[in-house]
């Protein structure tokens, strides 16, 4: 299964590519995931945590970059897991690459996904939904932590979490990544009503018609 997100980053792309090198930064602005070790040559150990559905799945395996490439801001990585309740298991190949879009950044991520088990009984719909969710949340605390990092503040209090609750149209998420049902049907009524190339499924590769572009803004406070 072939899933497509697009977002934008307020940050220009040599500062957004700069950021996605630190692999656990990019962990940390991911609801539900956890790096537990890094094992060397560019490869962790972690925990990914996300409900579907009335299911929790909690998944525990391995990430490795498999290329890296900084002149054309490309990255591959190899990620595989198993759920920690022996009910299924999975296998992603995530192929990230950015573009300047005005003064800010465009990410694309192709998000190559195999499942097995129990977890395969979830329909690409409501997987694409649930990643929609997830990368409209990536794209917030990524926001988040680079403006962090720029004023020099202490990233202690920049969790998934509280980002997540700040984005408007992103469901609140706590250790483990919870889409609402709620924010379940507002993405299928965006993803139906656009025609952009934003966020697609497609079992042969081929995008779909009719996506959702997510796209991250500065947060605002009171």
């Amino acid at each position: 299964m072939l899933i497509k997100n697009q977002f934008d980053v307020a940050e220009p792309v040599d500062k957004v590519w700069e950021f996605f090198g630190n692999v656990p930064q990019v962990a940390a602005c991911l609801p539900g995931a956890e790096l537990t070790e890094d094992l060397g040559d560019e490869t962790y150990g972690g925990t990914v945590g996300i409900r579907m559905g009335p299911v929790k799945l909690q998944f525990a395996g391995k990430a490795k970059i498999l290329e890296r490439d900084d002149t054309a801001r490309r990255m591959v990585i190899d990620a595989a897991g198993a759920d920690q309740k022996g009910r299924g298991q999975a296998a992603m190949k995530i192929t990230a690459h950015l573009v300047p879009a005005g003064s800010g950044t465009q990410v694309s991520l192709d998000q190559d996904l195999q499942l097995s088990g129990a977890a395969a009984q979830y329909g690409r719909g409501m997987i694409s939904d649930v990643t929609t969710v997830l990368m409209g949340q990536f794209a917030t605390n990524m926001q988040q932590r680079i403006g962090a990092i720029e004023r020099g503040e202490s990233l202690d209090g920049v969790s998934a979490s509280s980002a997540a609750s700040s984005s408007p149209g992103c469901a609140s998420s706590s250790s483990s990544s919870t889409a609402s049902s709620a924010a379940l049907s507002a993405a299928r009524r965006s993803s139906a009503a656009s025609s952009s190339a934003g966020t697609s499924v497609s079992r042969s590769g081929a995008p779909e018609s009719g996506s959702c572009v997510v796209t991250a803004q500065r947060p605002t406070f009171p």
